[in-house]
């Protein structure tokens, strides 16, 4: 049964956060078919004049790459073809208890955005009035874990991204460096130039794939260091490290003297060991469950890189290859395969690519809660933190597993070329800096022998 929200429901629902796609609403109200609900909202597009309309249908194209899933193919509203695309291509390669699709079966009607809108502060209401784009929408509505968890609870939330280096043959000579370092590391720098972030991470993402605790932990603690838009805590619902809607600053001593204060409500550890023990308790928790196990293997989907995968895309929508322009004869001998193979194969890479992208984008979810002696026959997956001698109940779960669309193909191939250039001229700066360093001593050494 399909169910409408109005202006008067506003009040029922929360703002919890948001990415750069989607804005996240928790219900707070007693309606029995929202409760225990968190609702997804797809932003419209930036500088977009017609909403998210324009990115509404399927396009021919992508019929034939998705062309074996039914379900799919048949769907005309984006955000219903969203939530297909979860339970149908992401839910088999990822597993069942580690993904909710949610369900689509609610429109909001215009009116309740805008009343909601007014109940926030003036920035909330220009997010908001990024997605109002029609009279009425079709959001998406999961379970929140939150909620099933009644107790204490903790929740971290954090975005692993590319968890190997490609190794493509495809990868030119010029760009080896994609090879030897993350693209965590390299897009850091382009986003240091572009001054989306004020300094650079050092988390490793290489770390956390690794499947050593040890390596887990380090990388973890690296992400509450310099937490951006990659790493949250949530107590008991409530934001208590990283930012809700973009990039955050360094946790210096103070907030990271608040935020070990906060733990001590759920972490029976000496005082000054709360976070670091939390540390520990993300890091069992994911190497327990191997939950980035299957991830990375669906990651690694792209085995062809960007580099060889647009290839196959220009192949598939049946136009020149404007990559192949931007090559000499000699270098566009390396890629003559993708353009002599069929179309069967090149729609195989792209999707291929496209679910990686997927992979490599998403968001990880770990919720704790103490386990008591009445929990001994409790359903969830447990840890036992040996430092303070706790017992936990765990879930981890990804979301954020939208579809990537055909027409990104382009985007992501002119990104992967702006962070290697950024990445490569930052190298050179540094390398020059270090060069004026060394010569700078150099010349003061000398001086000081002159004089001697």
């Amino acid at each position: 049964m399909e169910l409408t929200l109005r202006e008067e429901d506003a009040v029922n629902w929360v703002y919890r956060g948001e990415g750069a796609v989607n804005l996240v609403l928790a219900y707070n109200g007693s309606n029995p078919s929202f409760v225990g609900k968190v609702m997804r909202i797809r932003k419209a597009p930036k500088n977009s004049k017609h909403g998210l309309k324009s990115t509404i249908t399927v396009t021919a194209h992508e019929l034939l790459l998705w062309k074996d899933v039914n379900e799919l193919v048949s769907s005309s509203e984006k955000d219903i073809i969203d939530q297909l695309y979860v339970e149908h291509v992401m839910m088999p390669l990822l597993g069942s208890k580690y993904v909710d699709a949610g369900v689509c079966t609610c429109k909001c009607k215009r009116c309740m955005f805008w009343c909601l809108g007014n109940s926030l502060n003036q920035l909330r209401r220009l997010l908001l009035a990024n997605v109002l784009c029609g009279e009425s929408m079709l959001p998406r509505l999961i379970n929140n874990v939150i909620l099933v968890f009644l107790c204490l609870i903790i929740l971290c939330s954090l975005m692993p991204k590319w968890g190997f280096l490609p190794q493509s043959r495809f990868v030119s000579e010029g760009n080896a460096i994609k090879t030897r370092v993350t693209r965590f590391e390299m897009h850091q720098a382009l986003k240091l130039h572009q001054g989306a972030i004020s300094e650079l991470s050092q988390y490793n993402p290489l770390d956390l794939f690794s499947g050593s605790k040890e390596r887990i932990r380090k990388a973890i603690k690296d992400l509450f260091i310099t937490p951006q838009n990659n790493f949250r805590v949530f107590l008991n619902g409530v934001l208590i490290l990283g930012g809700l809607g973009g990039g955050t600053r360094k946790t210096d001593s103070h907030l990271a003297e608040a935020f070990e204060e906060r733990l001590k409500s759920v972490i029976e550890a000496d005082k000054g060991h709360c976070t670091e023990n939390l540390f520990t308790l993300v890091a069992e928790t994911m190497h327990k469950s191997r939950v980035l196990d299957q991830l990375l293997e669906v990651q690694k989907l792209d085995n062809f890189d960007i580099e060889g995968a647009i290839h196959a895309y220009y192949n598939v929508i049946s136009q020149p290859c404007m990559a192949c322009r931007e090559l000499n004869e000699e270098q566009a001998k390396q890629y003559k395969s993708f353009h002599s193979a069929s179309l069967d194969e090149s729609l195989r890479i792209v999707k291929n690519y496209l679910i990686a992208a997927t992979a490599k984008d998403c968001s990880l979810m770990i919720c704790f809660r103490q386990r008591t002696k009445e929990d001994s026959s409790s359903i969830y997956n447990n840890i036992y933190l040996e430092s303070t001698k706790q017992a936990f109940d765990f879930k981890v779960y990804f979301i954020d597993l939208d579809l990537k669309r055909l027409n990104k193909m382009e985007e992501y191939y002119e990104l992967d070329k702006k962070i290697v250039s950024c990445y490569k001229q930052s190298m050179n700066m540094d390398h020059q800096e270090r060069n004026e360093v060394i010569n700078k001593m150099d010349q003061e050494v000398t001086n000081v022998q002159g004089t001697s």
